[in-house]
């Protein structure tokens, strides 16, 4: 516990708001959550900006559904699962009907809120097949409260399409460019687009693709400056970073950055 939560506590204490006991208990209180099969971080969303994301995929979904339903009771912001298929989604909704299944970016959601922040992050994937580790991406930004872009089906092969969307991808704070087959459509991007650019390799392709590893290696070896790439299909991890940085600026930096 921090020490301003310490003092917010001592100034109800003082104010008559809690009781010693309730005081004892909060200072007591473990930064965790003990679930025998998880330790639920339960200061995740103090350290970083939002609460600990259940990530389903090798857990039963009982122990999911025990993990949102402990982070809901005890965190303060919006909850978030991902890699959430539909057994376990549909377990989730029986406590909790109010919670947003998105089947293809296989997300689930519980809002406190939906916000949308000051400044907005464009997710665009270069194909159809693309769509959803571009969704995972879309939803989690959302979800973590920004406002968001989709471009879909804008790859290399049609780049007139993206120039489609000159007025979001100006408006835009964050690119994140999901593609997999030859992976190019983020260098491209990159050396038009003045902007922090997150891109996402994905497995698609044909064999010589070797399940996202060609697309990998080109987004690695981009020759656009600047560009940063996550694991692939890891939508979710592109997603997370986009968010700290659309957050991290303030109005003041919330300016047009025309293509070169």
């Amino acid at each position: 516990m921090m020490n301003q939560e310490k003092y917010e506590i001592l100034n109800r204490y003082r104010n008559g708001e809690l009781s010693e006991e309730d005081v004892l208990a909060a200072l007591q209180e473990k930064p965790f959550a003990d679930l025998g099969f998880a330790k639920v971080d339960l200061d995740r969303e103090k350290r970083g900006g939002f609460p600990e994301v259940v990530y389903c995929e090798g857990k039963t979904k009982e122990q999911s559904l025990e993990i949102i339903r402990v982070l809901w009771q005890r965190s303060r912001g919006n909850v978030l699962a991902t890699r959430c298929d539909a057994q376990t989604a549909a377990a989730v909704k029986e406590i909790f009907p109010e919670a947003e299944y998105h089947p293809l970016a296989r997300t689930l959601a519980l809002y406190r809120e939906k916000k949308e922040g000051k400044g907005c992050i464009a997710v665009i994937s270069a194909g159809t097949s693309d769509l959803a580790v571009a969704e995972e991406a879309a939803i989690t930004a959302e979800v973590m409260g920004n406002k968001v872009y989709r471009i879909f089906d804008a790859g290399v092969a049609g780049i007139h399409r993206l120039f489609a969307h000159d007025k979001e991808l100006k408006e835009a704070r964050v690119l994140i460019v999901v593609a997999g087959m030859d992976g190019a459509l983020p260098s491209v991007v990159g050396g038009l687009i003045k902007k922090p650019l997150i891109a996402v390799p994905t497995d698609i392709g044909y064999g010589a693709s070797f399940n996202g590893l060609a697309a990998l290696l080109a987004m690695l070896n981009s020759c656009a400056a600047g560009i940063t790439v996550v694991n692939i299909n890891n939508g979710f991890g592109a997603a997370c970073a986009a968010s700290r940085i659309n957050q991290l600026v303030g109005e003041e930096g919330n300016e047009d950055h025309d293509r070169d």
